[in-house]
């Protein structure tokens, strides 16, 4: 448990949507009634105790008006290229279960550090054995999705899609989705996530 505040202590997201919702001169209530997030969960989130999972920082971004990359920026970073070495991607966890029961899945920004852009690319790793804890969410945008190894069910919407390695699919974010990891092995797949705000 130790490692997993340490991780979240790092990347520092907790403190950036406060010093935002401040900024904006809004209450714990007013983002709560923005996102229809608890206040309790939001409460966890802006104190670093948890990791709020892609859907719901995307929900947080948009209450505040600002693009989702804005958590994954650097400050002081205006290059226009940005290469991100093997091993250096920024880590994040969904956020934990009480028990500190293990996630359903883990993501790596793949462009921590570049301003203003209009995509946030993702390396995923899916836990198979956590797939019933993955949950349906649904956001406005789009998201593009390849899977690299292992199998994941996709359900969108009212259909049911199996993905194998190699396959890629593209969908509107918009409809309830959910990805679950299927068989023994940790699936890993790029995602790349798109908002038209």
């Amino acid at each position: 448990m130790d490692e997993f505040r340490a991780e979240v202590k790092e990347l520092g997201i907790g403190q950036q949507i406060r010093d935002l919702r401040q900024n904006k001169r809004m209450t714990l209530q007013d983002l709560s009634s923005e996102t229809e997030l608890s206040k309790p969960l939001l409460s966890q989130i802006e104190n670093e105790q948890v990791i709020p999972p892609l859907a719901t920082l995307l929900r947080i971004s948009k209450a505040l008006k600002v693009p989702l990359q804005t958590f994954f920026e650097e400050e002081d970073n205006t290059q226009k290229c940005l290469v991100v070495r093997a091993g250096d991607a920024n880590l994040s966890h969904r956020r934990p279960k009480q028990g500190s029961t293990p996630q359903p899945y883990r993501y790596h920004s793949l462009a921590y550090g570049k301003k203003h852009k209009h995509m946030e690319p993702f390396m995923i790793e899916f836990d198979p054995q956590q797939a019933e804890q993955t949950q349906a969410v649904q956001h406005q945008g789009e998201e593009f999705f390849h899977l690299l190894e292992g199998r994941i069910e996709l359900r969108y919407s009212d259909q049911t899609y199996l993905i194998e390695a190699g396959d890629s699919i593209y969908w509107d974010s918009s409809e309830p989705h959910r990805l679950i990891a299927v068989g023994d092995t940790i699936a890993r797949a790029i995602v790349v996530l798109y908002t038209r705000d």
